[in-house]
């Protein structure tokens, strides 16, 4: 018996922690792309979650349609960021992007908050099936769900960027930005395409956890917090790290509400970021640098 609670929480565990990588993806790609944190990274999955709330509770669309128009928005969306708040401020250092994209977060949320008010919103399963049993464990539909456009998303980026012209000319940019520019690669249209994805990534994120979660203004914050953590967990800077330490994360909130404190579940997040920092602060996947006085 306690196996099979150990086994349905490590299931549930993994679905939250998919969506945390996912959205340290996005942290780690414009980080990579532009040495700064993009703070509106989990306002992205705010604005997924909600633009599936105005579709398909509203509108009465159906769920395909609903999530390709969602899609399609957050990829216009990204090239707006990227010209609205990183571009005017790319050649300032990296404090005022990092100012502008918590600025941009501000606006995100207040915005959603004067068109929709403070009230959650739900949104129905986007399965027509409840989920299936393998013994003790109920595999829930939306999780499996979570779970596969996960790998399925893991695997596309790895086969975009390894295997592609275009995904080398992207990594090249964020490796060495003049070198790349110096080879004749477009930085600008590279560093443009990185927020595009990454916009998209947080919009996907929105989709699956919707159904899971009410939807509301402050959920964009509290997944970027995670993922944030996610990703220094993991190593900051560094795609499988951010994976990992995503799904690390949410299976240790996971086993910390069940086991330890509901109220508190939050709160083992930010406690395993601390032991990190304390004790490896490179991360799991990081390096170590050493510096010379």
């Amino acid at each position: 018996m306690r196996m099979g609670i150990a086994l349905q929480l490590l299931f549930t565990g993994l679905g939250v922690g998919s969506i945390y990588a996912l959205v340290a993806l996005g942290f780690v790609l414009i980080y990579r792309a532009t040495n700064v944190v993009n703070f509106a990274q989990g306002d992205f999955a705010m604005l997924g979650a909600f633009s599936m709330v105005v579709l398909c509770i509203g509108l009465q669309l159906p769920y395909w349609l609903a999530i390709l128009i969602t899609l399609a928005a957050m990829l216009v969306f990204g090239v707006l960021f990227n010209f609205a708040v990183y571009y005017p401020l790319r050649n300032r250092g990296f404090q005022p992007v990092i100012i502008s994209t918590i600025g941009a977060s501000i606006l995100l949320e207040n915005g959603v908050l004067a068109a929709y008010g403070p009230q959650p919103q739900t949104l129905p399963a986007l399965l027509p099936f409840q989920g299936l049993s393998i013994g003790p464990v109920f595999l829930d539909s939306q999780y499996l769900l979570i779970l596969a456009v996960t790998v399925v998303m893991v695997t596309l980026q790895y086969l975009f960027f390894e295997h592609t012209l275009l995904g080398k000319k992207m990594q090249a940019t964020s490796q060495d930005k003049e070198m790349a520019s110096l080879l004749g690669i477009p930085v600008a249209r590279m560093t443009m395409l990185t927020f595009v994805y990454s916009s998209a990534l947080g919009g996907l994120a929105g989709i699956l956890v919707a159904p899971i979660l009410f939807v509301s203004v402050g959920m964009g914050s509290s997944i970027a917090l995670k993922a944030f953590a996610a990703s220094i967990v993991g190593g900051f800077g560094n795609a499988t790290g951010a994976i990992v330490g995503g799904l690390a994360l949410g299976v240790v909130e996971t086993f910390g509400a069940a086991y330890i404190s509901v109220p508190y579940k939050d709160a083992f997040a930010f406690i395993l970021l601390i032991l990190f920092l304390l004790f490896r602060p490179q991360g799991l996947f990081g390096e170590k640098v050493a510096e010379k006085a």
